[in-house]
């Protein structure tokens, strides 16, 4: 695993946009692995920024969705596949059909959970997945607790997460769903890269836990420690529980250039 650590959120993002960017340019038809919420935001403009500047052809890139509620109406704005066709097919200049997500509106969500986890493998799998990560250390809608080896599934959220994300439903959280569908985490695993972003205190103690502390899963993000290509970007914040914040400031600093993130 490596831990970089930045300035700032924006710094953050340009640096992952960077190494977006490169993988473009060696598979421009490379599966981007996104996720929503505010924290990847940063990323998703940085690289919008290159591509409308032409630094990077995005023209054959192909996005697949992270996580969707349960239940929500086709087309309903809050619904993460439309927040994913607004933030960034969208403004790749992208068509829908670069785009694949799971079916939050199926009738049998369970076939529609298997039926992701198999178009993912046919697509040829994730080559970049983004992540966000939980104060709790949860990734995707993967809570503590959740099974490391586990696949693409209906997930109960939390009443606190309905809480959380009751400002995007015109903070009704009766609006909110109680259900998801979310990649598992032994689906994440088989991306190419895993790349994790945090920003902002709060985060700093489930950084600290995934990077630092055993493997378990009460740390769902600690699976991390699993992966042959993970990168972790955290902001002063977030690494300030990091007891080797000073090494990995060293690790990144002397990185030979050709390794890129």
């Amino acid at each position: 695993m490596e831990v970089v650590i930045v300035p700032d959120a924006t710094a953050g993002g340009e640096l992952i946009a960077d190494g977006i960017a490169g993988l473009l340019r060696r598979k421009p038809d490379a599966l981007l692995g996104v996720a929503t919420g505010s924290t990847p935001l940063p990323i998703y403009e940085a690289l919008i920024a290159q591509v409308k500047a032409g630094s990077v052809d995005a023209s054959g890139a192909r996005i697949a969705q992270l996580d969707e509620y349960v239940g929500l109406p086709t087309g309903h704005p809050e619904s993460y596949r439309s927040t994913v066709l607004r933030q960034v097919v969208e403004p790749l200049g992208l068509s829908q059909d670069a785009f694949m997500g799971p079916d939050g509106a199926a009738e049998d969500v369970q076939a529609a959970c298997e039926a992701y986890d198999q178009a993912l493998r046919d697509a040829g799998g994730v080559d970049l997945q983004i992540l966000g990560i939980g104060t709790d250390g949860h990734i995707g809608f993967n809570e503590p607790c959740s099974s490391l080896a586990s696949r693409t599934r209906i997930k109960t959220l939390t009443e606190q997460t309905r809480v959380d994300n009751a400002r995007f439903f015109d903070n009704d959280i009766e609006q909110v769903p109680h259900h998801v569908i979310t990649q598992g985490i032994g689906t994440i695993l088989e991306a190419r890269h895993l790349v994790l972003l945090a920003t902002g205190e709060g985060k700093a103690d489930a950084v600290a836990q995934t990077v630092e502390g055993p493997v378990a899963a009460l740390v769902p993000a600690s699976a991390l420690q699993l992966h042959p290509h993970a990168t972790v970007v955290v902001d002063e914040a977030a690494a300030s529980k990091l007891k080797l914040a000073d090494y990995f400031r060293h690790t990144f600093a002397n990185k030979p250039s050709w390794q890129g993130i």
